[in-house]
């Protein structure tokens, strides 16, 4: 049968080769078959020992003839670290965004901005960061020790009480004339070396603020005047080449050196020196009792590689991705009391940078959610409801922050601090009884505490217990405890001593002028701005007001008729001076500007007076001033004082003026008035005013921006 014919067999016979006879007779076609048509595995083997002993030989060559420099490779090697786990740790590792290892599309997306980087991948480059010490690097600190490690940032957090409230009116008395009270405004003055207060131009603020120590948001009049902290200031007009930096950062309080005043000093009250000498010693000895806080509870402290890492974020600025990193902690440990009080730092961070209020409202939220979790330590309750607290009143809710300020001092009874601070939010919201009651705990337990004492003595003093308030100032100030440097009980002090007759009160103003809370022993106003020319009296062509003065010189029979017109005591247009200025006889006043606001309804009353100063911006638009009349009947004195900002000039014009007996006293300078004539003078500087004429006298107040002000700084200085 012949054989099948198919495609396998046709290629073996075209390739069959011809046979040829070797010199041993055998045909080499069998041979060549025999191995399957190529090399067997003996040369295979053969070919690999002579290439693997060649390769020996040549190694041997190279080192026997010192062919290569090995040192010479080496040394290379090492300067350009050229390993190939180094090339893919440096040089991929760079591009690798999402931390998977790798450069593909989705590390491109990260890097084009289109997604943003992963949390774990924030975490790990922070806890890599933290632990790699660069050289010569000056160790820092760690952050959020719990075991009692130095951590001076969350330390300052809890340590730090909550911020004296703002000037106001009650609080420090305004100028004789002035019927309507004279709003606190944030302390940002600065003090410079010399004594003199600096404020720095700040955006305008709408909260209106009270009487006494400060008033609560929820007697404010309208909506308007409620505009929370971070919309007034991300609503303020920028200043052209404005440092913007200063502006959105606060500076830290510099005090100022004291300058030896030799003729005063040595006849000043003795325990002054000798508490200034012991002082640094008991400042030591309390620093060495301060306990570190600790904020970890025991299971935290297995995770604080996690929360330092997030943390770190924080503290060097990234609040952004801090707020996601604290979100994760949160996320995977709902628990820990740590990470969500680590996420409202963040996100109170994040409501600065962005000026929000709604991210703030939401980091009060999430510190109240922290002191409330199970296993929270007392150090970490007492820090974040501190924090709460003072973020309340940032927002101007002095409620929240008083309920706030009530539940510490529920919870942490023994904290004289803590009452301290209470006392001071009952302050805020005008009940000075509950603040007395609290400061009247607070001595009775530590009856040396300076802050209590000061307070006490400023609650006495705005009740009109002068002689007593003296002592309580007194003691206070010479405490040197925290929170008792402040201008405001200099004034008091000074200002007590002054009714009570004695001349100490000068020295209280010198000392408070060298601590760098006055300008000058006679210039004792607290809301300055530095560099604005200073003298208490002023000719009306040095100021550049020199229309308006012509204007009401002109006019002033007028502006006389109109106010006469008004004066009718069943009207009530007048109201008397509520600022507890005088010390005896009656004084009344019908403002028709105030804070550079028109009362409609007073100018409708006195129409034509109105219409003369509506061209005057100098005048009408001054936030920091009022336009009204001033009545003063005879035997009425008023005590010395200072109006509370060096912003502003007083223009006083004569309307009705006896022959004799009415004179004001501006430093040591005592003048008169004239019908139809304008005096003006710098009310930031002391002056006092006498009545003893045996009729009424009507004077016309206007107060007119300082000539030496920018327009910014009109426009942005807030309220008076």
């Amino acid at each position: 049968m012949a054989p099948r014919k198919n495609f396998r067999n046709q290629a073996k016979k075209e390739v069959k080769p011809a046979a040829v006879v070797n010199k041993n007779g055998v045909k080499a076609e069998a041979t060549v078959a025999a191995s399957g048509g190529g090399f067997s595995s003996t040369k295979i083997f053969t070919w690999f020992m002579v290439l693997a002993l060649l390769g020996v030989w040549s190694s041997v060559a190279v080192v026997w003839f010192d062919l290569v420099d090995y040192d010479n490779v080496i040394e290379r090697a090492k300067e350009f670290r050229f390993n190939f786990s180094e090339v893919l740790q440096g040089k991929l590792s760079a591009y690798d965004a999402d931390g998977d290892g790798d450069f593909d599309v989705e590390d491109a997306k990260v890097l084009l901005g289109l997604k943003e980087r992963p949390v774990s991948v924030l975490l790990r480059e922070a806890k890599e960061e933290s632990a790699v010490k660069e050289p010569d690097a000056v160790p820092t600190p760690p952050d959020d020790d719990v075991d009692g490690s130095q951590n001076t940032d969350v330390e300052s957090e809890i340590q730090a009480a909550v911020p004296l409230p703002l000037i106001s009116d009650g609080f420090i008395p305004d100028d004789s004339r002035d019927e309507a009270s004279h709003p606190y405004e944030d302390e940002n003055d600065a003090i410079d070396m010399k004594g003199e207060l600096v404020e720095k131009a700040q955006p305008q603020q709408t909260v209106e603020e009270s009487k006494q120590y400060n008033d609560q948001p929820g007697s404010l009049k309208t909506k308007e005047t409620v505009q929370l902290r971070y919309n007034a200031e991300a609503e303020s007009v920028p200043e052209p080449e404005a440092d913007v930096e200063s502006v959105l950062e606060p500076e830290a309080d510099v005090e100022p050196e004291v300058e030896s005043v030799p003729e005063l000093e040595a006849e000043f009250v003795p325990e002054l020196k000798e508490n200034a000498e012991e002082q640094p010693k008991d400042k030591l000895k309390e620093k060495a009792k301060k306990k570190k806080p600790k904020l970890l509870n025991k299971f935290e402290k297995t995770i604080k590689t996690e929360i330092d890492a997030a943390e770190k974020l924080r503290k060097k600025g990234k609040v952004e991705e801090a707020v996601r990193a604290f979100e994760t902690l949160v996320l995977q440990y709902p628990q820990s009391p740590r990470c969500r009080y680590g996420k409202a730092l963040a996100e109170d961070g994040l409501a600065e940078k962005m000026l929000s209020n709604d991210m703030l409202q939401k980091a009060i939220g999430t510190y109240k959610e922290a002191s409330e979790l199970p296993n929270a330590t007392p150090d970490l309750i007492k820090a974040t409801l501190k924090k709460r607290a003072e973020r309340q009143q940032f927002l101007g809710r002095m409620r929240g922050a008083l309920a706030t300020l009530e539940k510490l001092v529920q919870i942490f009874p023994e904290d004289v601090a803590l009452k301290n601070d209470l006392g001071v939010a009952h302050l805020l919201i005008g009940d000075n009884k509950s603040a007395k009651r609290v400061y009247e705990e607070v001595l009775a337990t530590a009856p040396s505490d300076g802050f209590a004492k000061v307070h006490y003595g400023f609650i006495l003093k705005s009740e009109n217990k002068i002689a007593e308030s003296i002592p309580f100032l007194r003691d206070g100030l010479e405490s040197g405890d925290p929170g008792t440097d402040d201008g405001r009980f200099y004034f008091h002090l000074g200002d007590a001593l002054q009714r009570m007759g004695d001349d100490s009160a000068y020295k209280w103003y010198e000392r408070g002028h060298q601590r760098g809370h006055f300008a000058s022993v006679w210039q004792r106003s607290l809301y300055n701005v530095d560099g604005l020319k200073a003298q208490p009296w002023w000719m009306p062509k040095d100021t550049g007001y020199m229309d308006l003065v012509k204007t009401l010189e002109r006019n002033w029979r007028i502006i006389r008729d109109e106010a006469q017109s008004v004066m009718d005591k069943t009207t009530g247009l007048f109201v008397p001076e509520e600022e507890n200025l005088r010390e005896k006889g009656e004084w009344g006043q019908f403002t028709l500007w105030q804070q550079g606001k028109k009362a409609g309804e007073s100018c409708r009353s006195v129409p034509k007076t109105c219409g003369l100063l509506e061209r005057f911006p100098e005048a009408i638009g001054c936030k920091r001033g009022q336009i009204k009349f001033s009545v003063m009947q005879p035997g009425t004195h008023v005590w010395p004082h200072t109006g509370p900002t060096n912003c502003r000039l007083r223009m006083h014009l004569g309307l009705v003026i006896p022959k004799t007996g009415c004179k004001i006293r501006c430093t040591n300078d005592t003048r008169a008035w004239e019908e139809g004539k304008v005096l003006i003078f710098d009310d930031s500087f002391e002056h006092e005013v006498w009545q003893d004429a045996d009729s009424y006298r009507l004077i016309f107040i206007v107060d007119v921006w300082h000539p030496e002000l920018t327009q910014y700084q009109r426009q942005t200085l807030s309220p008076i």
